[in-house]
């Protein structure tokens, strides 16, 4: 079994710089203490709609709920505490679960962090999945939020905040989902960046407005 056998059936993303999605169709207390990583993840997956109640989503990301994790940090060294509901929006799979909340999905989700860096591992992950004879189609999202600026000088090059959605089948007729990445037979993939950009500038599939 290789990538080739899946199929991008529909596609979103969101780039807000700092800004977050307005997420208009979900209750006001309910995305009032969500981070911009959690917001984004909602709405491209809301972006995919239709889907069926019981579709997985695959979550990866490569830094998570980081601006939650440092408020929780600069609260245990500053206050000695943490709050549950604090801890409770700060962890890694955060993002993915509010997502099937708000969305009403009831499929369950896998969330990915990958080892080395390797995006290619999170596709290749949705790819198994998807092939696994359980799930007709499957939702893949990537997302990372704003790095705080605390957090910057550990990095080379600050990275700007992104997430999409990929909603895969094994449908052929659909894009292919190492169309626009394969080498010599090999689904070469590079980073998230990379593929948004290879997919957008493509013209193979539609950006819902």
């Amino acid at each position: 079994m290789t990538c080739k056998k899946t199929y991008i059936k529909r596609f979103s993303a969101w780039a807000p710089g700092q800004g977050v999605p307005e997420l208009a169709f979900t209750d006001p207390l309910f995305r009032r203490r969500l981070s911009q990583i959690s917001k984004m993840t909602i709405q491209v997956v809301h972006d995919l709609l239709p889907l069926h109640d019981d579709t997985k989503i695959v979550f990866l990301s490569f830094r998570g709920e980081l601006s939650k994790q440092y408020k929780i940090n600069k609260m245990q060294i500053e206050e000695g505490t943490i709050t549950p509901a604090a801890f409770s929006f700060s962890v890694f799979n955060t993002p993915v679960a509010v997502a099937s909340m708000a969305l009403g999905l009831k499929g369950g989700y896998t969330a990915i962090y990958p080892g080395e860096n390797s995006f290619n591992a999170g596709l290749k992950t949705a790819s198994a999945a998807l092939h696994s004879g359980v799930p007709e189609e499957l939702v893949f999202v990537y997302a990372d939020e704003e790095v705080p600026e605390e957090y910057a000088y550990l990095l080379s090059e600050r990275p700007s905040p992104f997430a999409f959605g990929l909603l895969l089948n094994r449908i052929s007729g659909h894009v292919p989902l190492s169309s626009l990445t394969e080498a010599e037979g090999t689904c070469q993939i590079q980073t998230p960046l990379a593929y948004l950009k290879s997919l957008l500038l493509s013209g193979k599939l539609h950006v819902p407005p």
